[in-house]
């Protein structure tokens, strides 16, 4: 299992240069907000992920005034020590393993499993299908390569077509590229169906242990397309398209409705049950993840407590108490109340202060 035992953080966000030691088990970031404590978080995402976790461009997270970031990571995989680094500058963006470059940056998604719970995550409910789609993405491009390989050929292929439909439409060739993208369509649109239909039922189970049973939540796939029925779905519109100048359907459309007793979340769930479901949501990604590697992702848990009352509140931190979570990041505003919380779950933990992009080490509080 990989643990992130250091990290340098250079210019990305407000961090200026933090060299920060963490502990194997929970590590509690607390500060007021604007400090930096989402941006250590995110530093990490981006350690695995190769890019930030909130749809920022690479360009977006340069500290102003900078001309490029650079994030190194030390971790102990099974005993050896390996240290993986992303830059990112005016010659680009480099991701290394041990000081050599992998050949394509995406043969590094997957290596350093992860998973955040985030105020941002509110996008999945209040947002467009785009971002329901972006997550589903993530979580699947991390745990198989034939589904990343897929989504990237598929969205090279769609840009081409669209550019034709925007230049001179020309049937042969899109006859040949609408054969190419079928195959690519039905194994994401395959892998999407299988994995909602894993993860809606443990989201529903972590729902109702936060809380308490009141409600039932569930997630349904929604399809743009049938199943085997691409290619001729869009040779039946591919006069619309002609007049659009782009793919109206497809794959690349496909939605996620996330319910509650049967009605969608989005407008039947106050703010603390839409919470919740989310928190429910990143807990089931995270079951889902640990089975298929055998091992616990890091996870990620920026203002966890955020619009979550006290009942939700103990009954989430029984969960992770009673769970092994491996190498858990939490972030809070209150750090009084983050220190009673980790005090009560482990004695292996490691807390910081964040002000102004600096983390300052402080000692746990021994009282009892």
């Amino acid at each position: 299992m990989p643990t992130l035992s250091k990290i340098i953080v250079r210019d990305f966000r407000n961090i200026e240069l933090q060299e920060l030691d963490f502990s194997p088990n929970v590590n509690c970031i607390a500060g007021g907000n604007g400090e930096g404590k989402t941006n250590l978080l995110d530093a990490i995402w981006c350690l695995s992920m190769t890019k930030g976790a909130f749809g920022a461009t690479d360009a977006d997270n340069v500290r102003y005034g900078t001309g490029g970031f650079a994030l190194s990571g030390v971790y102990d995989m099974d005993g050896t020590e390996v240290r993986f680094a992303v830059q990112y500058g005016a010659e680009g963006k480099k991701v290394s393993r041990d000081g050599k470059p992998y050949g394509r940056i995406s043969d590094h998604i997957g290596v350093l499993p992860v998973v955040m719970v985030s105020p941002a995550d509110i996008s999945l409910v209040s947002e467009s299908g785009e971002e329901r789609r972006r997550f589903v993405n993530s979580v699947l491009s991390q745990m198989d390569r034939e589904y990343l390989s897929a989504v990237q050929q598929f969205t090279k292929l769609l840009a081409r077509r669209n550019k034709i439909l925007k230049d001179k439409p020309d049937d042969t060739l899109l006859d040949a590229l609408d054969a190419m993208m079928a195959g690519y369509s039905e194994s994401i649109r395959a892998r999407r169906a299988a994995f909602v239909e894993a993860l809606s039922p443990i989201v529903a189970d972590y729902y109702s242990r936060i809380s308490g049973g009141r409600e039932s939540v569930g997630i349904e796939y929604r399809c743009d397309c049938p199943a085997g029925g691409f290619e001729a779905m869009l040779k039946s519109r591919r006069d619309r398209d002609r007049y659009l100048g782009y793919t109206g359907a497809g794959v690349q459309r496909d939605d996620f409705l996330f319910t509650m007793d049967g009605n969608p979340i989005r407008r039947h769930g106050s703010q603390g049950q839409q919470k919740s479901f989310l928190v429910a949501l990143k807990f089931a990604q995270y079951d889902i993840m640990k089975k298929a590697y055998g091992f616990a992702p890091t996870l990620l848990l920026d203002d966890l407590f955020d619009k979550l009352d006290y009942g939700r509140i103990s009954n989430l931190l029984k969960m992770v108490a009673g769970e092994d979570f491996g190498q858990i990041f939490l972030s809070d505003c209150d750090s009084a109340r983050i220190q009673r919380t980790l005090d009560g779950i482990t004695a292996e933990r490691t807390y910081y202060n964040a002000s102004g992009g600096c983390f300052t080490l402080q000692e746990p509080n021994t009282d009892k």
